[in-house]
């Protein structure tokens, strides 16, 4: 009797990062309500100080003068040092495995897709559904410029600010902090949800400022993809499979962009030809 190879992944890495993801999503929901349920036992501070970019918007008032920003303290750097450690070993790890916005854009693509008529997904090739959309490769790759101009702003502001410059904008506040006491945070969570249901990943592609301090740790992290050239057949299915639409992965392995998702090392076609590698 011929036994059937199994359909397995080599690389079962997929269901790991769902849980991971799933877990930290948990941990969101659960540090936001700490601070809004009733009881004493519920008592503390709120969601700000966990947000690791937080560090990066409160660093200069607490270099010059001592003080982090309202509604910032100390807990955002040990977060933000946390975040940044990860990111020296594996990349954009927390982006792909870890953080909850990122996490609640993968579920409003797939929710896209259910909604615009999807079947069920098949290795290597999108869906027939009509979203999420795929933006065109050379609007995309001026588009994924935004996030470092937004880096920038923010730096600048942040130099004369009393609140963190994003948090009046920050969707995290609306989605894990539960709060929508603005139109202004209104309108921001309304535009996060239809914008990830329309593009995968839109504000980690274009709009994220932590995403884009962390994109030079994928030049360096010795966690990364390997591709063997000689096994390689170039079918596309890597590029097909991206979350964030990097072009020619056999040859952009440590592309800025990676979240380190490994989805193209799960698709890839050839046996042999892509390895998780550490060094």
């Amino acid at each position: 009797m011929i036994k059937r190879k199994s359909r397995e992944p080599k690389y079962p890495l997929s269901k790991t990062r769902k849980w991971m993801q799933s877990s930290f999503l948990l941990l969101a929901f659960l540090i936001g309500l700490r601070h809004i349920l009733p009881g004493r036992s519920s008592r503390g501070g709120g969601f700000d100080p966990f947000c690791p970019f937080g560090g990066i918007e409160t660093l200069w008032s607490y270099l010059t003068t001592g003080e982090t920003l309202q509604t910032t303290n100390l807990l955002n750097f040990t977060v933000l040092i946390s975040v940044l450690g990860v990111s020296l070993i594996a990349g954009r790890a927390f982006c792909g495995w870890m953080c909850p916005l990122g996490t609640t854009q993968e579920y409003l693509a797939r929710l896209a897709e259910r909604i615009s008529g999807s079947k069920r997904k098949i290795r290597g090739k999108r869906s027939p559904a009509l979203l999420p959309i795929r933006v065109p490769p050379k609007v995309d790759a001026w588009l994924k410029y935004l996030k470092y101009g937004v880096l920038a702003l923010i730096l600048f502001t942040s130099i004369t600010a009393l609140y963190p410059p994003l948090h009046s904008i920050c969707p995290a506040r609306a989605f894990f902090a539960f709060d929508l006491s603005t139109p202004l945070i209104w309108s921001v969570m309304i535009g996060f949800i239809i914008t990830s249901m329309l593009v995968e990943r839109f504000s980690c592609k274009y709009l994220c400022p932590l995403g884009a301090v962390l994109a030079i740790s994928n030049k360096i992290s010795p966690i990364h993809m390997a591709i063997d050239h000689t096994h390689c057949v170039a079918c596309g299915r890597g590029d097909a499979e991206c979350p964030m639409d990097i072009q020619d992965i056999p040859h952009n392995t440590r592309h800025s962009e990676c979240i380190r998702c490994f989805e193209c090392l799960e698709t890839c076609a050839k046996p042999g030809a892509a390895s998780l590698r550490v060094g």
